[in-house]
């Protein structure tokens, strides 16, 4: 697996003018390390994947074996973050993590797909752990977008899926050791009694303080799968988290919302983002990140642009975008980590390559 941080120098010209000469053989003029690889259109396949840790190099490997049967850019997406989903990624993809005030784990998912332009989407989804596939049904058998909560699980159900419960050991001491701890982090703000030392119920204060202090909620569960899949001309992406930890119930993310979590435009390319959720969904930046790439931006000059719109607002969030346009060239952005480390699989590499770059920082 190749990791790197360094910048990668333009070809020279005369090795530039004999590629183009021979176009069966790629281009890569990079400007930033992983920023840039292109394919000829007719063999290009593509896997990009938030996060590099084993998790998502699997599903991203997962995919990438998909795309080769048959290249259904959407099935790739599908069985990609099924996998992610089933192996628990960094405990914020599937069932087991990151419980709400409750303790309950509910799952986000997203799917587009590109040629059509359909979405589908599930929120705060209940019982049900293979949330990327009800996405797709949603997609396949509504002509809705989002269906959420009780109601996405009934639908589900009438699909011929199957109830599980969601919770593990793990997570259920998780949320006990929280509720312990005088429910230290959360996410309140301007009720009583104090969010910062007890636990709810809570009621509202008279007079609120509408200051947007989120450094008592920095909590490291921003690990959201977003993956992009393309063959040919053909690109689809989707999204799938289990969401941040101790959140308020009934709470939804950027994950599961066309143009914040993830978006496409199979004429460009696509985006997707990990992170602040509550913050990104504010901005979209995924759709941003696809509008500059269409106006030629690289896919990393889209996502800086993208990023930075969110960070000018907002200094202190934490966020990072992948983007792909429909030539094969990839790149990635992001603000308040030190660093993000992304997953490629192309034909160019023998396995999955872990791309890292340094974050901005307010």
């Amino acid at each position: 697996m190749n990791v790197t941080f360094h910048q990668r120098p333009s070809l020279p010209l005369t090795l530039i003018s004999f590629f183009m000469v021979l176009s069966s053989f790629f281009m890569n003029f990079g400007q930033q390390s992983g920023s840039q690889f292109q394919h000829k259109m007719s063999n290009l396949s593509l896997i990009i994947t938030t996060w590099a840790t084993p998790g998502f190099i699997q599903a991203t490997e997962a995919a990438w074996d998909q795309i080769q049967l048959n290249g259904d850019t959407l099935e790739a997406v599908l069985v990609g973050c099924s996998v992610c989903q089933e192996l628990q990624c960094d405990g914020t993809v599937g069932y087991g993590g990151s419980p709400n005030e409750f303790g309950e784990t509910t799952l986000d998912a997203l799917v587009i797909h590109g040629p059509t332009g359909d979405v589908g989407a599930v929120a705060s989804l209940k019982r049900i752990k293979e949330a990327i596939r009800v996405a797709a049904a949603v997609m396949k058998y509504t002509k809705h977008t989002l269906l959420v909560g009780e109601a996405a699980t009934s639908f589900a159900l009438e699909m011929g899926f199957s109830e599980s419960d969601l919770h593990t050991p793990e997570s259920t001491q998780m949320w006990k050791t929280w509720v312990a701890g005088s429910c230290q982090p959360n996410y309140r703000k301007n009720v009583v009694p104090d969010p910062s030392k007890s636990c709810g119920p809570y009621t509202p204060l008279l007079q609120t303080d509408n200051t947007d202090d989120r450094s008592n909620a920095q909590i490291d569960s921003h690990d959201t799968i977003g993956m992009i899949a393309i063959h040919g001309e053909e690109i689809s992406a989707g999204t799938s988290t289990n969401g941040m930890r101790y959140k308020i119930p009934g709470r939804v993310g950027d994950s599961p919302i066309p143009g914040s979590g993830a978006f496409v435009d199979n004429d460009v390319g696509a985006a997707c983002a990990t992170g602040d959720g509550d913050i990104l969904m504010r901005m979209l930046p995924s759709y941003q990140a696809v509008e500059n790439m269409r106006t030629s931006m690289t896919p990393t000059e889209a996502a800086m642009d993208a990023i930075s719109r969110v960070a000018k607002k907002y200094p202190t969030f934490k966020g990072a975008l992948i983007a792909a346009n429909r030539y094969g060239h990839v790149g990635a952005a992001c603000h308040g980590f030190d660093t993000f480390a992304y997953s490629l699989r192309d034909a160019l590499h023998t396995g999955v390559v872990k791309i890292a770059i340094v974050c901005s920082k307010s």
